[in-house]
């Protein structure tokens, strides 16, 4: 298997989806809503086994998409707003790489190995090591 760990950010380690009004403040290309979500695991916990996994090998990433709203400087907006997210919530990891790319590109073509992600049919697309967003600490305990 190849020793790649990948994580979706909406819905699966930020809590893009807890305010009630995301879905507006998307379509009128405000960004905020990326950089108010809240974590939805323990970062603390995450960070140490991410650096323990990075240790035995792994090399750990992000692949996100932009907002399905889009447009040249509210894609920039987004992006720098989920790195900032990043940095603010999991401090000490050094990513290997962040891909944040357009809405709907399959993450399958990006990366290999271990996906963390809260949609059904990515999880499918990407096939074994594919887990839900509940797995993510048992998974990365037993590497």
């Amino acid at each position: 298997m190849t020793k790649e760990i990948w994580f979706d950010m909406d819905g699966t380690i930020a809590d893009l989806y807890g305010k009630s009004d995301w879905l507006e403040r998307l379509r009128a290309f405000d960004p905020s809503p990326y950089a108010e979500a809240t974590p939805l695991v323990n970062m603390s916990r995450l960070a140490r086994l991410l650096h323990r996994a990075q240790k035995l090998g792994y090399s750990v990433g992000v692949i996100s998409w932009l907002s399905f709203e889009s447009n040249a400087s509210y894609d920039e907006a987004v992006e720098a707003a989920k790195r900032e997210w990043l940095r603010r919530h999991l401090p000490s990891v050094n990513w290997n790489e962040i891909h944040i790319t357009a809405y709907g590109v399959p993450k399958h073509s990006i990366g290999r190995g271990i996906l963390f992600d809260d949609n059904d049919k990515i999880r499918a697309q990407w096939g074994d090591g594919a887990h839900e967003p509940t797995e993510i600490f048992k998974v990365l305990a037993s590497l």
